[in-house]
């Protein structure tokens, strides 16, 4: 089976790439940024006409949340545009198109994670533009899928963000800096490996629909942090603090925790965030190799 992996290089397209190299039977065509640029639709139906992938998956975003509300155009263009532009080349060529997604088109205001059948409503740009791209494949695409996750963490970092929390956290702690982390936004930590195994069985069986692709249970920024402190074994002082007192331009969902109905079907729930977050320090040397870790 061929398959195309947009965003190749980030945080969640490089474990992809590497996933479907190592479970073998695949033709994949990592493109980055300077390979197909997605919202210039003349680039995106050249590349995939090409070299015709029986799947595309779409890994590229404008992912900054903050800036997105500095910058609606370019979120829209990027996270919107862009995912329409690229469906209309998978359409054309029926490769089935494959759209990462985001919690944050939820509002977080259920109280309990979101499964696939709850209504979107997102309450910023970011999530906004998101669900737009979303809804631009579901409408252009005869073969679709969407998966959805959050929090992301993996070995390669977020190339727009310049790592990501979990790395933040480790470095501060290492200069005896102290933490002062929000307690009171409550999320799904991911870890790409994970994420990809998923991506890689929802390609594999060539299944259609919407998909959250999480780390179980959930917790708050706070507890991530305090895991983390946790298991690296330095000490520090880390300070829980409400989202009142941290400056963010964009509003974010109080819980945005997502589960999922239907991923038992397609492969079961992965495992719980800190098991997995267990196995990205170890990953990447932070502590010992945990039997956890796959």
């Amino acid at each position: 089976m061929s398959v195309a992996v947009i965003g190749s290089r980030g945080q969640l397209g490089t474990d992809l790439v590497e996933t479907l190299e190592k479970t073998g039977g695949y033709e994949i065509f990592p493109l980055s940024h300077g390979d197909i640029e997605c919202t210039d639709e003349a680039s995106a139906r050249k590349v995939l006409s090409s070299i015709k992938p029986q799947v595309v998956m779409n890994c590229a975003a404008f992912v900054r949340v903050d800036e997105c509300e500095d910058s609606p155009e370019k979120a829209f263009r990027v996270n919107s545009l862009g995912a329409l532009y690229v469906a209309r080349a998978c359409a054309e060529i029926d490769a089935l198109c494959g759209l990462i997604s985001t919690d944050y088109v939820f509002d977080g205001e259920k109280g309990e994670p979101y499964t696939e059948d709850d209504r979107p409503h997102p309450i910023n740009v970011y999530g906004t533009s998101k669900l737009a791209g979303e809804e631009l494949v579901q409408q252009t695409c005869r073969r679709w899928f969407i998966a959805r996750t959050a929090s992301l963490f993996g070995k390669a970092g977020a190339q727009s963000k310049g790592g990501n929390f979990l790395e933040t956290v480790i470095s501060k702690v290492k200069k005896g800096e102290p933490l002062r982390v929000v307690d009171d936004i409550r999320t799904s930590p991911t870890y790409t490996r994970d994420a990809a195994m998923v991506l890689e069985t929802l390609i594999r069986n060539q299944s259609t629909g919407i998909f959250h692709v999480v780390n179980d249970k959930g917790c708050s920024w706070f507890e991530l942090a305090e895991k983390t402190v946790q298991f690296t074994g330095f000490s520090c002082k880390l300070e829980p603090i409400r989202s009142e007192d941290y400056s963010m331009k964009a509003r974010r969902p109080r819980d945005s925790r997502l589960t999922s109905a239907r991923l038992d079907r397609a492969k079961g729930h992965l495992r719980p965030w800190d098991e997995a977050l267990l196995a990205y320090l170890a990953e990447k040397r932070h502590v010992a190799s945990p039997n956890t870790a796959s």
